[in-house]
């Protein structure tokens, strides 16, 4: 096992750790912390073990962070519809 899925591993641990406290903000501080360590984690286990890895660990951390995933989600289609009404009023 290579260092890079090692520190995967380590972060998800630390993620179900960070999950399982009382916090007062719902979680979106650690939620945060958790996005700022992961994405370069994504890469570097890409580069190290392929992409075929780098997706299954970032299958996992989507299933970890998932509520800022939906949230996201949600934001980007009100974007899209806005934008759709825009273009429909002026057009």
């Amino acid at each position: 096992m290579t260092l890079s899925l090692i520190a995967a591993c380590g972060w998800l641990v630390l993620a179900n750790v960070l999950a399982l406290l009382p916090s007062r903000d719902n979680h979106w501080a650690r939620a945060y912390l958790l996005i700022a360590l992961g994405v370069p984690l994504v890469g570097w286990v890409t580069w190290s073990n392929g992409p075929f890895v780098g997706l299954l660990v970032l299958a996992a951390g989507a299933s970890v962070l998932r509520w800022p995933l939906i949230y996201l989600g949600r934001w980007m289609r009100r974007q899209v519809r806005t934008e759709a009404k825009e273009q429909e009023q002026e057009g």
